[in-house]
């Protein structure tokens, strides 16, 4: 009987198994998560073959249970498994290297890096300190700045968020923001300005191709 149950267990998949051992120890989704320290849809979506957990769930979920990995995944499932890791790896980089290059752009608020006219000279001042040009002007360079450190904030803070239009949108809205003070700072003759943001949009770029 023992060999027999065995031999059931090896063939079902991973999402059977863990819902097997689970119901084996009578514990409901919510039980288990708390003792895996992961949410309640995070059980859910396994058992039901939506998804798998990452490296380090796997390892406290086969703790927990008393089993190896290899009982509960196939050949198959952990190469899935690792894939998923790797990509999830590589959207942590992505996001980081986003969020800190926008964030960056506090510097803008301190270092001179805009022109300013005055007395037949052009003296370069930080944009807090620029004075003599019309409010019309000043204002959108307020805005990109502030709206282009906010994403970055957001994107660093929001790493997990699993949001379908943030996942599909948040480097495209970076990029469109960079693009935008790029054009703004060139229309307007702020080359150092323009020069830093594209620097960054071109990394940016850079990054989304090697990993497309």
């Amino acid at each position: 009987m023992e060999n027999r149950k065995t031999q059931t267990t090896d063939i079902m998949d991973f999402n059977e198994k863990l819902q097997e051992l689970r119901k084996q120890r009578g514990l409901t989704q919510e039980e288990l998560a708390e003792a895996l320290y992961v949410s309640r849809t995070a059980i859910s979506k396994w058992e039901s073959g939506r998804g798998f957990p990452n490296i380090e769930s796997l390892k406290a979920i086969s703790k927990y249970f008393s089993v190896s990995i290899d009982e509960l995944l196939s050949g198959e499932e952990i190469l899935t498994i690792a894939d998923e890791d790797n990509k999830q790896r590589e959207k942590h980089i992505k996001d980081l290297v986003f969020g800190l290059l926008d964030c960056s752009l506090i510097m803008f608020l301190f270092l001179p890096l805009f022109g300013q006219r005055g007395n037949g000279i052009i003296k370069e001042v930080s944009l807090l300190s620029l004075t003599g040009i019309a409010p019309y002007i000043k204002i959108p360079y307020f805005i990109i700045v502030i709206v282009i450190i906010l994403m970055g904030v957001l994107t660093l803070a929001l790493q997990n968020c699993e949001s379908s239009f943030w996942v599909q949108h948040k480097y495209k809205i970076s990029i469109g923001l960079s693009a935008a003070g790029v054009i703004v700072f060139m229309i307007t003759l702020q080359p150092y300005a323009a020069f830093f943001i594209f620097v960054f949009l071109a990394i940016k770029g850079l990054m989304l191709i090697k990993w497309q």
